[in-house]
Formats: structure tokens, sequence, C-alpha cells
């Protein structure tokens, strides 16, 4: 059994860039296994944050991107058949429980509501997930923590957390990070330098401030590290911008036109 957790160790420390307290607000957190939620834009680091506190605590990382078809059969489990008749298959957020894992529900507002509901009696004094198909209260390892992410910038009245999932976490606010933390983030993942790697955070930023007027996002951390990764490689820096950050994110001619005129002003 312990073969099916230790795969999901993260055994290779993630590079972390620290912007505020949010390490030690999360290891104070975890000390009192308080469920928590991280909201920021795509791409700003919420994941590979996780990735790095799960690193850092030593924990397993299980890790769910939900999406609007996942039942709560998908994440608690299921009777599958085989050879020797039926057997049980915890889902992973039974696995994570059962083993003391660190769950991860990546952009939890993709989930439908009756879905989601499921993590309730996980997230209070409980800490119990009933597995009604089997007739099982699971009670929680005491290692066991939940984690769950979503992007306020989408979300809408259709798509949003209840209050009464809300209320059972606390809070972590993500953004991308100041320009000189996020240069030195680019040049590190990418091995670029810091003086490209700036001119990438120069062409982000414009695009940052055209949210709302014919962006839905901004270009993102991520988008930069792509760019700058295919920078490295030898690719021209105009073509790579092209590639990695204009094309992804709008379909628009115009916006098209904006976005290549700030990558030429910086290449």
């Amino acid at each position: 059994m312990n073969d099916i957790i230790d795969q999901y160790r993260v055994t290779q420390e993630p590079y972390y860039r620290p912007v505020a307290d949010e390490v030690e607000l999360f290891e104070a957190a975890y000390s009192v296994r308080m469920p928590m939620m991280l909201k920021g834009p795509t791409g700003c680091g919420k994941t590979r944050f996780v990735e790095y506190m799960a690193n850092k605590l030593g924990k397993p990382l299980i890790t769910v991107a939900c999406n609007e078809d996942m039942t709560a059969s998908d994440l608690v489990g299921r009777f599958l058949l085989d050879a020797q008749g039926t057997r049980w298959q915890d889902g992973p957020l039974a696995l994570a429980a059962r083993h003391g894992a660190i769950c991860y529900l990546d952009e939890v507002v993709e989930a439908r509501q009756d879905t989601t509901v499921v993590i309730h009696p996980l997230t209070d004094n409980r800490r119990v997930l009933p597995l009604e198909k089997k007739g099982e209260l699971l009670r929680a390892h005491p290692d066991f923590q939940i984690v769950i992410s979503y992007n306020p910038g989408y979300q809408s009245l259709m798509k949003d957390l209840k209050q009464s999932t809300k209320q059972r976490f606390g809070g972590l606010d993500f953004n991308y990070p100041e320009r000189g933390i996020e240069t030195e983030i680019v040049a590190h993942e990418t091995g670029i330098s810091l003086e490209v790697a700036g001119k990438l955070v120069s062409i982000a930023e414009r695009s940052r401030n055209l949210k709302g007027h014919g962006l839905d996002e901004g270009l993102s951390t991520r988008m930069l590290i792509y760019a700058g990764s295919l920078i490295a490689k030898g690719v021209n820096p105009i073509s790579a911008c092209r590639v990695a950050l204009v094309r992804p994110v709008t379909d628009d001619p115009d916006m098209r036109d904006a976005l290549d005129a700030a990558v030429a002003t910086f290449f």
C-alpha cells in the first residue's frame, strides 16, 4: 500500500520564490490542518507553491484537475469489476484522506457544486469522508490536508464556490510577482539572461493593463517561461513571443497587432 502513496511524493524541491509571508502562513495552517484556498490568476504559481510546500513538509501530494464532468465518485471512489469479481478503488480524495496526503483540487469552481459538497465533512472538525457505496466512514489520517485553488477572474454567478464551502477554508491571495521577482523567476526557470527576462516581463505588464479591455487575462508567468525556454533554445525572440505569448491569448486581429507591437518595442 505504501507503493501507492509513495508515487505522489514530491522528491525534488521545486523552485519557488516567496513573494510575501505565504510559506510561513501555509506552514502554520498545516500545523493545525486548516483547509486552505489559493486564489489568483492562471499561471501565477499556485500549483508550484503547493508542490513546494508538499516537498517542504515531506507530505505526498495528490492533485486533481477539476472539470465540469467530474462526479463525486471520481473524487471518492467506486467499485470496479475484475477477474476476481468486484473490488473497491479509492478515488484521489479518499486516497489522500486514508494515507495522510495533501489533496489539491485545482480550479475547483470548474467542478459541479453537487460534486464539491463531498469535501464538506473533511473540512470541519469531523474530518471524515462517508464512502456510502462501500458502507464505510473513512476517518482522515492525522496528516491529511485539503487545498483548493481557483481563479476569481473567471468566476461568475454560475461558477463560484458556495459560501458554505468558502467559509471552511483559510485563504491566500496570489498574483503575478512584482517586476524584480518575476524577472528572477523567468531567468532561473529558462536560463536566459536577466535582461531578456526583464523584456518578457515588460511585455507581460503591458498585456495585463489590457485585461478587461480586449483580453480576458494578461500574460501569465507560466507563458513567459515558455517564451524564455524557446529563446534559450535559439528561437528568434520575436517568433518565440508570437508562439508562446501572443497567439495563445487572443484571436482578435487588433489585439494581436497591439501585442505584436509591444513585442517589437522590446525586441
